[in-house]
């Protein structure tokens, strides 16, 4: 079931969110209504708070990304097959070497901005069966993560960036959370 996404503004993408234990009622269907959410709107990444869950869960698809025609061939494969649930995931570690991207998020449409995040991560999650799993990431993979993993931390890419940055976008990102937008997918707003 396609849900609306939660848009910038609303408390609960500021909240650190729960874990999930092995007897949650209902996890297929809110892992299922998360894929057919983020695909809706042509997402890479869909983190549960994004769908009004406060929870520790969030999906990566990063196969849309691989017909960028800056990637190399390698980051090209890598990404286009790379698709995963990560339940009660941690960061374990992460490289000192840094890169830049260009980042949107689905909660804040029509909004990109370049952000620095660590080229390396190390986390540690489980599966949709509840398998401990362990992934070393870098480059875009890392980053799509990073992103994801930032909110069920309840934080935004938004945050990452400069004062002066943040006020350029302050009118634009108050007209997101007022509904003053027109978006290509399903969106709930914070009254």
């Amino acid at each position: 079931m396609i849900l609306p996404i939660i848009a910038y503004g609303n408390p609960i993408l500021r909240k650190k969110c729960n874990p999930i234990s092995e007897n949650f009622n209902g996890l297929d269907s809110l892992i299922q209504n998360m894929w057919d959410t983020m695909y809706a709107a042509n997402g890479v990444g869909l983190a549960a708070p994004q769908i009004g869950e406060s929870l520790r869960i969030f999906i990566v698809d990063t196969s849309p990304i691989s017909k960028d025609n800056e990637l190399t061939e390698e980051e090209r494969k890598k990404i286009s097959i790379f698709k995963k649930i990560f339940i009660n995931p941690k960061i374990v570690w992460s490289s000192n070497t840094l890169n830049n991207f260009n980042e949107g998020c689905l909660s804040i449409p029509d909004v990109t901005e370049d952000i620095t995040r660590e080229n390396e991560i190390e986390i540690h999650f489980q599966d949709e069966n509840f398998e401990n799993q362990i992934l070393k990431l870098n480059g875009l993979c890392a980053r799509v993560v990073q992103h994801e993993f930032d909110h069920i931390e309840g934080i935004l890419f938004t945050d990452k960036l400069s004062s002066f940055k943040k006020k350029l976008l302050k009118s634009k990102l108050n007209n997101i959370s007022k509904g003053k937008i027109n978006s290509d997918y399903l969106m709930t707003f914070f009254d």
